[in-house]
């Protein structure tokens, strides 16, 4: 009988403290529902407002960020007014806008789409930056406050494909880039390399085969008026038709303008040295990485400003959600 007595009474607490607990908690929801109740109904839009934010800021600092691409430097992977997201979290994200990145065990690989600082961008100070990228963030790249004397946004960050990694060497000719690897002599076309790699992106052409003797010749001209010598009457027919290529390739241009230079001024050592860097291609230190454009007669990409710390790639890009009809991956 004792024994009975005892397991009744158990059972009594229990019962007792889940009645307690569940008032308890009835009371909170009763008091939560009546303020509620009592709060103007502006300051529940601000506070959802300001939680929405906070999700939006987080998703866009840690997982992934929206972005409008604003040029057709990647033509045809992606096209201007393109939004993407860009997977922040496989190369570490930062700890803050602008600030702290976290290490990651992954590297940026070649032929990946990836987002980066720009090497050449000129920063207003680590205030305003931070602003900048919050409101980028929250207005999902709608807004941006960053912009040029001409009302122009400023290319903080720029999106390429990663073509070079640490040990290549490139070599540029006639606008196409033939590829020397770390302990090799011979070079390899890309086109070719990325042929055999069943890599199906299309590196967009602007200028022609035939436009090159026309850029070539221009450069020569160019080199021979700055000097103060005459242009030979048959450079100056062939170099007039570079006026009528819309996007001249001016890596070929400079070479050949350099080259010039070179032969009127054999003892001066910055012409002969930088026309000998054209001629070596460009060398991809360990550690980096040379991002170029599939558009390559219309970017502003590592021929111009050099291979990028793998530590300044902010994201690699992941997949198109507007327009509607381009909505798919990025490859």
């Amino acid at each position: 009988m004792d024994a009975k007595v005892k397991k009744s009474g158990f059972f009594d607490n229990i019962q007792k403290m889940t009645e307690v607990c569940l008032t308890r908690r009835a009371v909170r929801r009763k008091k939560k529902l009546e303020n509620q109740k009592k709060k103007n109904p502006i300051i529940d839009w601000i506070e959802a407002f300001i939680w929405a934010a906070c999700v939006v800021l987080l998703i866009n600092q840690y997982l992934f960020q929206a972005y409008q691409i604003p040029s057709g430097s990647m033509i045809d992977t992606l096209l201007i007014g393109d939004r993407i997201f860009v997977n922040k979290i496989v190369y570490g994200p930062e700890l803050l806008p602008g600030l702290l990145k976290i290490p990651s065990p992954y590297k940026p690989r070649r032929n990946q789409v990836v987002i980066f600082e720009n090497p050449a961008y000129i920063p207003r100070g680590t205030l305003f930056d931070v602003a900048q990228r919050i409101i980028y963030m929250l207005t999902l790249s709608i807004v941006d406050i960053d912009r040029d004397e001409n009302g122009n946004p400023k290319a903080h960050f720029l999106i390429k494909r990663a073509v070079g990694m640490g040990g290549d060497t490139f070599i540029n000719i006639n606008g196409g880039m033939q590829i020397r690897f770390a302990g090799e002599t011979r070079v390899v076309p890309e086109t070719e390399y990325n042929e055999a790699r069943g890599w199906k992106h299309k590196l967009s052409r602007l200028v022609r085969a035939g436009d090159y003797p026309a850029l070539q010749a221009a450069g020569h001209a160019a080199a021979l008026q700055d000097i103060g010598l005459n242009v030979p009457e048959k450079m100056a027919e062939l170099a007039a038709g570079a006026a009528s290529i819309r996007n001249p390739d001016y890596i070929t241009f400079e070479t050949a303008r350099l080259e010039t230079l070179r032969g009127a001024f054999p003892h001066e050592a910055r012409a002969s040295e930088q026309y000998a860097r054209r001629l070596q291609g460009w060398y991809v230190p360990p550690g980096r990485m040379l991002p170029l454009g599939d558009n390559r007669d219309n970017s502003r990409d590592g021929r111009f400003f050099g291979a990028v710390l793998l530590d300044k790639v902010l994201g690699q890009g992941s997949f198109k959600y507007w327009p509607l009809g381009r909505i798919g991956t990025i490859k």
